[in-house]
């Protein structure tokens, strides 16, 4: 894991910029994160707490998040013993990633009392913890560890905190040359597990580091490695001597497995160009990005997907049957003219005869036709039976080309709903379900059985553009019914890709430059089937000239009087948008 203790000692000295903070507001966006929202003499700011199993972590972040309705339970806990209180102290455990935020805070009566937030980084067993101060006493977890997980550490509420067992392992900060050649001689051959079982907090990429720098190569002798005792300890201390004094270079990069890593220490064992930040906080933002989210996002995600491409199979099927149809429906007049030839000819016909052969005299040369019979029928039967073949085809028609067009328009929907998949938050998932109950797709498996109120309105989210002008976004076909049709007003800009699917964008105002044109077309590309492409075309046009066909599926939309420009998706530029999420749901 990247998140070591050398990462933890930067992320905490980064945060001792907090003490003296007033914590304003705490939320809990899902259940293994906390976002403490402070204010200070330097301004407001956010902290985000994660004990989530694969990405744990703790640093400053800009990110907006969208909290549900009702608070958890260990929310409003952490409300009633840290909100209005103020940050004391943040400090590191040794080198481990264990980290204590003490709060003080008045009660109801006056008195004054102080808690301790634990956040302890370690993987699956990850976990945000309050205690009380003065008693040691556990007030709750984020995550509950019983009797029958654990004897040696339960976190349940009213129990004793236990720290985690001891490793044992020195600690890197404090330790000499000789007890370093000591534990290089004792320890393993190779250079870099040495390091990592000896030291605290020491990852294997902090390790793999140190070795790069004396000299050590993966797949090279590590016994030689290892003998060289002297050029690791100079390594060794040239970066501890770094991370002691607080001088910490935030990168990340790819390393040479093709995997991106990062550290608050220069690596310069990758390969490649490397990113630099401005401080530690804003590092691990870019590195974990909304990687948390995705991986809930994607196990939530997947019966929906599941069902969607098989609906999309399935179509995609029923598509090529139909063209068949149509096909064979195309030579009715075939069907016509071997009836009538027959009846022509019924003279020349015997019972029994397997085909005819006979002038056609619908042809312009007069050419011979062969025309198959049925052996069993009288050749009066056999005229009978292409005409009714003629007659069920004529008919047929009109209803394929019925169903050719509500298929296309099917499968248009599923793919539709599959890329808003691709972009969804966790609340985008939940409407996008409840639009397939609603579209009769899904059956309701909820136990509760609530009404869906006509004033309902979704999950909004809107960007600012850089002339300050409001950017709204539908992430979802429920969305974009309510930013299309009923949140713009006629004089608003619409804008859409080009026979691609994506998400509808709303410029609102009726007075904008070229900027907040370009980014809402960017937004537009890049929430949008197209988000990979370049060039992509995005047609904008005024909110009075968009209208929804009667019958119609949600989200679909016609318009007209468009104009057409063309951009390729920016990444960067979406992300340095300013964006909140808002929950509009009553």
């Amino acid at each position: 894991m990247a998140l070591d203790g050398i990462v933890t000692r930067a992320i905490v000295h980064e945060l001792t910029a907090c003490r003296g903070a007033r914590i304003s507001k705490i939320y809990q966006p899902n259940e293994r994160d906390i976002v403490l929202h402070i204010r200070s003499q330097n301004g407001n700011a956010k902290i985000l707490l994660s004990a989530n199993p694969t990405y744990p972590r703790v640093h400053l972040t800009e990110e907006s998040f969208l909290n549900p309705p009702e608070a958890p339970m260990f929310c409003m806990l952490m409300r009633k013993h840290c909100e209005s209180g103020i940050i004391e102290e943040i400090k590191q455990i040794g080198m481990e990633r264990i980290i204590h935020i003490r709060v003080r805070q008045r009660d109801e009566l006056g008195d004054v009392s102080s808690k301790t937030i634990i956040i302890e980084l370690m993987g699956r067993h990850s976990n945000i913890i309050l205690l009380d101060h003065s008693t040691g006493t556990i007030l709750d977890g984020i995550h509950h560890v019983t009797p029958a997980i654990s004897s040696y550490r339960i976190i349940m509420p009213g129990v004793a905190y236990t720290e985690p067992p001891q490793q044992n392992k020195l600690n890197p900060l404090e330790t000499v040359q000789e007890q370093f050649r000591e534990s290089c001689l004792l320890s393993s051959d190779d250079p870099i597990a040495c390091l990592v079982d000896s030291f605290s907090g020491m990852s294997p990429l902090a390790a793999q580091e140190i070795a790069h720098r004396a000299g050590y190569t993966t797949g090279g002798d590590p016994s030689s490695a290892e003998k060289d005792c002297g050029g690791l300890w100079n390594a060794f201390s040239e970066i501890m001597t770094e991370v002691e004094n607080h001088r910490y270079t935030p990168v990340s990069g790819v390393n040479v497995k093709g995997k991106m890593v990062f550290s608050v220490i220069p690596l310069t064992m990758l390969p490649g160009q490397t990113e630099h930040y401005d401080s530690p906080s804003k590092c691990l933002e870019d590195y974990y990005g909304d990687k948390a989210q995705r991986d809930t996002v994607k196990q939530k995600v997947s019966d929906l997907l599941r069902f969607l491409q098989n609906e999309r199979s399935k179509n995609i099927k029923k598509l090529d049957k139909l063209h068949e149809d149509l096909e064979e429906a195309g030579d009715a007049d075939r069907y016509r003219i071997s009836g009538e030839l027959l009846f022509a000819s019924l003279h020349s016909i015997q019972k029994g005869d397997k085909q005819a052969e006979l002038l056609n005299y619908y042809d312009e040369d007069q050419q011979m036709i062969t025309i198959p019979l049925d052996p069993l029928l009288s050749p009066s039967d056999n005229a009978q039976r292409y005409f009714k073949k003629y007659n069920k085809y004529k008919n047929s028609l009109a209803v394929i080309d019925e169903q050719l067009i509500k298929t296309r328009e099917e499968i248009s929907y599923i793919e539709n709903l599959l890329q808003q998949l691709a972009h969804a938050s966790l609340n985008d998932i939940d409407e996008i379900r409840e639009e397939l109950i609603q579209q009769g797709y899904l059956r309701d498996r909820s136990r509760k059985t609530r009404k869906k109120k006509k004033n309902d309105k979704p999950t909004l989210h809107m960007y600012t553009s850089s002339e300050g002008i409001e950017l709204y976004v539908g992430k979802n076909n429920l969305q974009n019914e309510y930013v299309t049709n009923r949140l713009a007003s006629s004089n608003d800009t619409w804008l859409h890709t080009k026979d691609i699917p994506g998400s509808h964008v709303v410029i609102r105002s009726d007075s904008f430059g070229e900027n907040t044109l370009q980014e809402a077309a960017q937004l537009a590309a890049y929430y949008s089937q197209a988000k990979e492409s370049s060039s992509v075309p995005v047609d904008y046009t005024l909110i009075r000239h968009v209208r929804k066909p009667s019958g119609s599926k949600p989200g679909f939309v016609i318009y007209d009087h468009q104009k057409t420009l063309f951009v390729t998706p920016d990444a960067q530029l979406i992300k340095s948008l300013p964006n909140v999420i808002k929950n509009q749901r009553k």
